[in-house]
């Protein structure tokens, strides 16, 4: 760093507050331990004294551009940072030129960090291949989007792609407390927010530092311009340009909105399970909560009344890990509006219940001799498996046998209701439970 670039970081006059607090150091980066904490491959790859080529991919304000430079801080590299959105090949080869002569002339190692790097198109990207490969430039990219899709196979195979994660709330929290107690912060106005205010701070970042950072100091300002000192959430709220669904994830209101959303889709109202739902998620909630209990509820309420439930609950909790929001919400309305509309049966659900409390009650009972493992010669000198009906050989590939223990030989567990799907399998057991009875009537004659 000459003077000149010294005395600009320095003067923080017009400088963004996110700008001002961003960090150093790795060690300093909030909301992703998984990747720069004391067992992440990042601190791990710096311990080693190098940094490999990184893909960063994750939503916009969790650090991408801030760890690609404390990357470069830590070991004592050159940044070039190139935003794939104005730049072209001619910007990629001058970077790489001035990577090569300052490992020439210096000795000194170059990280290239390529901006929105989903933005470059093929020919752009292939331009990096050969000076990523011979170690010119240590490429590090960052993209909101699946860079599976986005970024070209070759390339794709010489780095290492990490993925970041929306910061949690108290990350967001400790930010706060950082923008107000920081000489690079807000500590020389005098500053404070009361509690409310946080939390509409904290929902409205919705996981984006930089969103909250930004929001904060808007606010600062339009609460100094009215000559107070504390900030409220009047003054957040116009900062954001928009009223903030206010939602604590742990508390009582959390509970309540969780509650009308699967009673909604339980009382298969399509319009209230998709209010409830996008609630939570536009007042900050992971999206993947939702859908974890989309999964659960595709079990627990619709079972086999409709099957297909369940596959459309995974399959969209899957695609939203692919495509993230803003795309991602559609997946989650097609599943909550299918969910809602599905018929619905909690048979399945019952039976595990009445299983359990006959398992509690009885603990592990005997096993039937025919249904035994019999790997041994002695064991089938002593009974196990003798007797056992495969059903594939029976009429209909079933045959009328005893499978639970004899303390539990008339215990039933599973009741099909005759709605959807569950209808018919109702009607099949039904026809078992006939043959069954029929045979053992016979046996008795």
């Amino acid at each position: 760093m000459d003077l000149f670039e010294h005395a600009a970081d320095t003067d923080l006059t017009g400088v963004p507050l996110a700008e001002r607090l961003r960090p150093r150091l790795l060690a300093d980066v909030v909301g992703q331990e998984h990747l720069t904490g004391p067992a992440g491959i990042l601190t791990r790859s710096l311990k080693l004294g190098r940094v490999p080529s990184l893909i960063l991919w994750g939503p916009p304000g969790t650090g991408k551009t801030t760890i690609a430079e404390c990357l470069a801080n830590e070991v004592k590299s050159r940044f070039i940072k190139v935003s794939a959105v104005a730049a072209g090949v001619a910007d990629v080869r001058k970077a790489v030129e001035e990577a090569r002569r300052l490992r020439a002339e210096q000795r000194l190692g170059t990280i290239l960090f390529v901006d929105e790097i989903h933005r470059f198109n093929k020919s752009q990207q292939d331009a990096l291949l050969p000076h990523v490969e011979k170690g010119v430039v240590t490429l590090i990219g960052a993209t909101t989007e699946n860079p599976s899709f986005e970024v070209n196979p070759a390339l794709l195979s010489r780095c290492r792609v990490l993925v970041l994660k929306s910061v949690p709330p108290d990350g967001l929290r400790g930010l706060i407390d950082k923008a107000l107690l920081s000489e690079r912060g807000l500590l020389d106005r005098g500053l404070t927010v009361d509690d409310v205010a946080r939390k509409v701070l904290v929902a409205a970042a919705a996981g984006d530092a930089r969103r909250l950072l930004t929001s904060l100091e808007v606010a600062a300002d339009l609460c100094e311009a009215e000559g107070r000192t504390l900030i409220e959430r009047g003054d957040v709220e116009a900062a954001v340009q928009r009223r903030v669904l206010m939602y604590d994830k742990d508390g009582e209101q959390h509970y309540d909105v969780v509650s009308a959303f699967i009673k909604s889709m339980r009382g298969s109202n399509v319009d209230a399970a998709l209010h409830y739902g996008f609630r939570m998620i536009e007042a900050g909630e992971d999206p993947m909560f939702v859908l974890r209990r989309m999964v659960i509820f595709a079990s627990e309420d619709v079972g086999n009344a409709d099957p297909m439930g369940l596959m459309v609950a995974t399959s969209a909790l899957q695609a939203f890990q692919l495509v993230g929001l803003p795309e991602g919400a559609i997946n989650i309305a097609h599943a909550i509006s299918y969910l809602a509309a599905a018929p619905k049966s909690n048979a399945s659900y019952m039976a595990w219940k009445a299983a359990k409390k006959d398992i509690a009650a009885h603990g592990s009972l005997p096993v039937p001799m025919h249904l035994r493992n019999a790997p041994t010669g002695l064991m089938k000198s002593l009974g196990y498996g003798q007797g056992y009906q495969y059903p594939h050989d029976g009429e209909g590939g079933f045959v009328v046998d005893d499978y639970l223990p004899d303390a539990l030989k008339d215990a039933r567990y599973y009741h099909p209701k005759d709605v959807g799907v569950e209808a018919g399998i109702k009607a099949r057991l039904e026809a078992l439970e006939a043959r069954v009875a029929a045979a053992r009537a016979s046996r008795t004659r």
